[in-house]
This record gives structure tokens, C-alpha cells and sequence, in this order.
């Protein structure tokens, strides 16, 4: 790594490309390749995210990219809310469209003329469906891989229900959803109720999952969006309660993104590269022998078959052409949670050498108690990167008494606001820190930091 990590920017733009997880040089700007490793992190949360909504009973769905501007247009609010990202097509081959259609920014205009066909009573509700596919934006900002793309890999799920009180519960199956996805992440956040302003276009509310990173911006890492009819009246979405009687559905909407790659990258790397939570490592250990008169290699490949049969996912590094000391550095970059090192004494004494990325030092462990070994030190990397993330996080938010304060803090700031736009205007006018509104797990109330007025604990900060 050329790059250290206190040059936040041009470390993680060296490591995510150093590792092998994207490659930036696809001539259209914010559009990325994803090349093996990378996507194979991917893969992996969405495997877990995948698990985690079918035991809530939302199922899987794959809905077309293209969508017409007419139905996006059938709610003003939302197409306005989109309408300087969306990347629109305007011919098919050599022929005008008889409509421009655009790629989806987000999903609702392509549902909800769907949920209208699909809903007809109450026994059809709840309805609830998700699907993890690419959304395309037209970001005009500097673009960041996995932080800020045109072309996005997104999750959303969406619900309808016969009560505002139905969709109430959603939302809380939803932060239940996310505590999972946030533990094999080993990523701590805050959550926030964005204020009325930049809330989802369209929605009655908006919940956000932020964290802070390590350059003192937070990220978003997912949002739950409370809709109630907002969206079921103009898509007329109803159906017949037990009475008969006609009513528009209650809905909502959860959403995250590729971002949760940058944020694991940035949170919890160091200075030889990635260190990767053990649940989404694509290798959770590699094997690497070192030769020596003994023949190291029959005995790795004993080791690795060993590993590899009891359903942890073992790379046996057998590269010819590259020093041990190299793949040593190799593999600590690519953040590989456990290396297992094999050399003629290992072989000699029916060991093997265990080194954690997250420790230092090594240890030797007999061969008859490997397994047992590997499983307890993958938990002690869980809860490594655990308490060490949410330190991490403690430490760049600070409460601010005064304006004054936030201009000097690089981190996020704290501090009570009484709710008014002009007052959270004049905080980023003055502090470059913008609202991301009041925090949903404390409650804690102050003088607002501007005006005096009664306010709540609300976090202030520059973001991506």
C-alpha cells in the first residue's frame, strides 16, 4: 500500500483497486466493473440479506429496467424528487420511442401499477416483495466507487398493508432485518429521522441508517420509508376490506445499496489493506506453504481438504512464482480474517501456524484441534472489529455547544435543534455540516443550538 489510511481518500481509492475488488476504468464515468473479488463480497451479503428477508416472509421478485415516463409521472412528488438523476432512452435502434422510458432510479413507478392489478381484498395483503438489482443515477457530484455511482447495486423492498398501523410494524421488521445485516457487517450506526425536506420523494417519513467514517463524512448506509396511501392513491391501489367497503393500501419501502461495501472497506481497513468481517470474506482462510526439503504441500493439501470439508470457505495458495513473504502480504491485503502458515516444522509436529488478521504475533495450533481453533478465532475477529468500529464511531461524534465548536470538529457533531429549516440552513451555511436529522435510539432535548428554542438531540455533518 502506498497510500495510509489518515489519507482517507487516496488510501481507500488505492485499496479497493489494489485488492481487486473493482476496476474504475470503464469509459463511462460512475459506472464500474466488478471484478472477482469484489463481487464475490457482493454476493455474499446479498446471500445473507437474501436469508434474512425470505424468514420475514418478503419474497423475491425481478421487476424490467426500463420504465416509461409515464409512470413515473403519475406521482408528481416522486418524479420531481428524481428528475435531474434519471438517465432517459429516447430511440429503440434508428426509431424515436413512441414514450421515453428511463432506467429505474428507484422501483415505485415500476410496482405500483402492478400492486394495483395484483390487490383486490384484505386476503391479499399483506404483500410483501423485494428484489436486489442495478439503479441508475445520474450523479453529477465527484463520483466514488461503491459511495457514489451512476450505476448502483440495490436492494429495496417493498410492502403494502390494510392499516397505517400494519406498515408501522413493517418498519420495525425492518430494523430487525437490518441489526442483522449491520452484525455480519460488524458495523455500528445511529438512526435518524431525516428531516421534512430531504426525506424520500414522496414519503410521509423517512428513517435513515448512517455511520461515520474514518475521514470524519458519514455515509447512509439504508433508509425505511413510511409511505402511508401517499403512493396507493395516485397508482390506485385499494382493496375491500371484510365489510366491502373500498380502501387505499398503507405502504413502505426499505432500501440499501453497494454503499455497505465502501463502508466495511472504510471502517474497518488499516494500513496493509482490507480486513474483512469473516461472515462476507469471500476466503475466510488461506493456506500457505512454505518449501522446504519436507514435502509441505501433501501436507497442506491435507490441511485445506480438513478446512474445506466442514463448510469454511479455505484457499490453498499454491502459486509457484511468488515468495511466501509475498503471498503473506498479498493475503493481509485482501484481508483474509485467518492465514494458516505450513513449513517443515509444522509438518514435522502435525501442526500448523495461525496468524489472525487482526491480531498480532502468531500461534501454533495441533492439526486434531484446527477446526475448533479456526471457529473460535473467526469470533474473536467478529467481536474484534466489532468493538473496535464502535469505538471507532464514539470517537468522531462529538456534541457541540456552538457553532463555533462544529467549524473546528472534523467528525460528526451533535447538538439539540428545535426542528426549522432556516436554523439548519444557517448551521451548514456557517459549519459546511448539513441535518441529518434528530436521532431515533436517544432521546435527549437542549436549547437549539441557533435560536434558543425548545429542541432534540439531532447529528450535524459533511456527507458522501
Amino acid at each position: 500500500m502506498e497510500n495510509r489510511k489518515e489519507n482517507f481518500s487516496q488510501w481507500y481509492n488505492e485499496i479497493i483497486e489494489t485488492a481487486g475488488m473493482i476496476d474504475k476504468r470503464y469509459p463511462v464515468k460512475g459506472m464500474n466493473i466488478w471484478m472477482p473479488y469484489g463481487l464475490k463480497i457482493s454476493q455474499q451479503l446479498d446471500t445473507f440479506i437474501r436469508k434474512y428477508c425470505d424468514s420475514s416472509g418478503i419474497n423475491e421478485v425481478s421487476f424490467p429496467l426500463l420504465i416509461t415516463r409515464g409512470q413515473l409521472a403519475v406521482e408528481f412528488e416522486h418524479l420531481k424528487g428524481f428528475e435531474g438523476q434519471v438517465f432517459w432512452v429516447t430511440k429503440g435502434g434508428t426509431d424515436q420511442l413512441e414514450e421515453d422510458m428511463s432506467l429505474r432510479p428507484t422501483s415505485e413507478s415500476a410496482m405500483y401499477p402492478m400492486f394495483s392489478l395484483w390487490i383486490r381484498t384484505h386476503g391479499d395483503l399483506p404483500l410483501k416483495i423485494y428484489q436486489i438489482v442495478n439503479v441508475y443515477r445520474y450523479e453529477t457530484k465527484h463520483t466514488r466507487a461503491f459511495l457514489r455511482d451512476r450505476e448502483i447495486h440495490f436492494f429495496e423492498a417493498h410492502t403494502a398493508h390494510e392499516s397505517f398501523e400494519d406498515a408501522e410494524k413493517e418498519i420495525e421488521e425492518y430494523l430487525s432485518i437490518w441489526k442483522e445485516v449491520a452484525r455480519v457487517m460488524c458495523v455500528p450506526y445511529i438512526i435518524h429521522r431525516r428531516p421534512e425536506w430531504d426525506k424520500f420523494p414522496g414519503a410521509r417519513y423517512s428513517n435513515a441508517v448512517d455511520t461515520v467514517m474514518p475521514s470524519g463524512r458519514t455515509l447512509q448506509l439504508a433508509t425505511l420509508h413510511q409511505y402511508a396511501e401517499n403512493f396507493s392513491k395516485p397508482y390506485e391501489i385499494t382493496y375491500s376490506d371484510e365489510n366491502g367497503e373500498k380502501k387505499f393500501v398503507h405502504q413502505t419501502t426499505y432500501g440499501m445499496s453497494s454503499r455497505l461495501i465502501g463502508a466495511m472497506v472504510g471502517i474497518h481497513g488499516d494500513d496493509k489493506g482490507l480486513i474483512l468481517p469473516p461472515d462476507l470474506a469471500p476466503v475466510q482462510v488461506v493456506i500457505v506453504p512454505i518449501p522446504s526439503g519436507t514435502d509441505t504441500f501433501s501436507y497442506a493439501k491435507k490441511i485445506y481438504e480438513m478446512i474445506l470439508a466442514s463448510g469454511i470457505r479455505v484457499r490453498l495458495d499454491d502459486r509457484d512464482s511468488y515468495t511466501p513473504g509475498y503471498k503473506y502480504n498479498d493475503w493481509e491485503m485482501r484481508g483474509v480474517p485467518i492465514r494458516i502458515e505450513i513449513g517443515e516444522r509444522e509438518v514435522g509436529s502435525s501442526s500448523v501456524t495461525l496468524v489472525l488478521r487482526t491480531e498480532k504475533g502468531r500461534k501454533k495450533v495441533e492439526s486434531s484441534k484446527l477446526l475448533d481453533a479456526i471457529n473460535e478465532s473467526l469470533n474473536l475477529i467478529r467481536e474484534h472489529m466489532t468493538s473496535k468500529a464502535i469505538e471507532q464511531l464514539g470517537s468522531m461524534l462529538k456534541d457541540s455547544l456552538s457553532l463555533d465548536d462544529m467549524v473546528k470538529w472534523n467528525g460528526a457533531s451533535q447538538a439539540a435543534w428545535c426542528g426549522k429549516k432556516d436554523c439548519a440552513d444557517e448551521i451548514e451555511a456557517k459549519t459546511e455540516k448539513i441535518c441529518l436529522g434528530y436521532r431515533l435510539d436517544i432521546e435527549k432535548s437542549g436549547e437549539c443550538i441557533v435560536c434558543g428554542n425548545h429542541g432534540k438531540l439531532a447529528t450535524f455533518s459533511r456527507t458522501y
